[in-house]
């Protein structure tokens, strides 16, 4: 019999896997609501950070195989030149980048759900039009890029940790295209800047693309399985010829170094992707991290592989604790449709998130379903 590891691998290359993989997930927003929460578990799994090892935790608790959203601590970011100023004023932080272009400020503000989900909210993104892109090059070109011997070290005491259960996946900035919309300008401001001045962002989104590219290189020589990089791509906030002209191209070079080193590379899309897959499936990516099905998506996995093609894996959150569960065989028979569509011949992953309205007991309920339809049994 496969390892659990193991058996991850197999279906994330397209090979037939013994049983339909189903991992967990728990970060800082997307964790299990602590009532009714069994009080050795609430023990063990305490305040949840990113980088802690709340998936770990929250994984074995519930028997699901282990895809750890671990980060890319091998690497050390320092300044050269630019200075930042920064003020935490109760749960709102403002940040202002000195840099030789001119000055770039950001607020943001940290809310905090009754549950214990915590999640980062832009209230003033740091670039607010055309003129402000030479300070955002300025800030990633100011940027050195290092190995960090402690983050490797702590990254392969990770990979210790999970051992034969899973693997560990290096999370990084997304493209440039993505890391505008979602922390940069928001995604008002990229449509102006796409419509007005497109050559200046452009060449802004050259520069960053060096650094990331960077970032990833020193990261893969660390005990990470897989490179994922966290666009959030979404039609909701860019088009398909956007993400054509800027990040086919830009993904193939990040696969690529990411097979040198022998790792694979992810996509991270929570959004609606289904105008998307055709050229998802043009790229040298191994799968579609967070494919999102509906009712929070817009595209199911029967409907996404024609689109998408056989060579790249599909990990899709299974949504059934986002709806209502007042009627568990209604629950039941959308989880098992999920299952089926996925099928038995490799190329999918189920993922099961936890979510802060929903219990343990609930929680559990879903995974339940999901073995039913063969994932690995407890």
């Amino acid at each position: 019999m496969l390892t659990p590891r193991d058996n991850l691998l197999r279906a994330l290359r397209g090979d037939a896997p013994e049983w339909l993989p189903v991992t967990g997930h728990c970060d800082p927003y997307n964790q299990p609501s602590r009532e009714e929460m069994p009080p050795e578990l609430a023990e063990v799994l305490g305040e949840v950070h990113w980088g802690g090892t709340a998936t770990v935790t929250f994984s074995r608790y519930l028997g699901l195989d282990i895809m750890d959203w671990f980060g890319m601590p091998a690497l050390r970011i320092t300044r050269r030149t630019v200075e930042v100023e920064q003020v935490v004023d109760g749960d709102t932080t403002t940040r202002t980048w000195h840099t030789p272009a001119g000055d770039l400020r950001e607020v943001i503000r940290v809310l905090r759900e009754p549950g214990g989900a915590v999640s980062s909210n832009w209230i003033e993104h740091p670039v607010k039009g055309p003129a402000d892109l030479e300070a955002l090059a300025a800030i990633h070109e100011d940027e050195l890029i290092e190995a960090d011997q402690a983050g490797v070290e702590r990254t392969r005491e990770r990979a210790e940790l999970i051992g034969s259960d899973g693997i560990v996946l290096g999370t990084m900035a997304g493209t440039p295209l993505g890391m505008m919309y979602r922390v940069y300008c928001g995604v008002a401001t990229l449509a102006y800047l796409w419509a007005d001045a497109r050559s200046a962002l452009m060449d802004c989104f050259s520069v960053m693309e060096a650094n990331y590219l960077g970032r990833l290189q020193i990261g893969v020589g660390s005990a990470i399985d897989a490179v994922v990089s966290v666009d959030d791509t979404s039609t909701t906030a860019i088009s398909p010829g956007m993400f054509e002209a800027c990040n086919v191209d830009l993904t193939d070079a990040r696969a690529d170094a990411a097979h040198a080193a022998g790792k694979l590379y992810f996509h991270h899309s929570c959004g609606h992707i289904r105008d998307l897959l055709g050229l998802y499936g043009k790229t040298r990516m191994d799968a579609v991290h967070a494919f999102t099905v509906p009712p929070i998506g817009n595209v199911t996995i029967a409907e996404g592989r024609p689109l998408l093609g056989d060579a790249i894996a599909i990990i899709a959150g299974v949504e059934a604790l986002s709806g209502p569960m007042d009627d568990r065989q209604a629950v039941r028979e959308s989880v098992h449709r999920m299952g089926l569509e996925a099928g038995s011949s490799g190329g999918v992953v189920l993922s099961v998130a936890g979510y802060p309205n929903r219990t343990i007991e609930q929680t559990q309920f879903v995974v339940d379903c999901c073995r039913e339809v063969g994932g690995r049994r407890r």
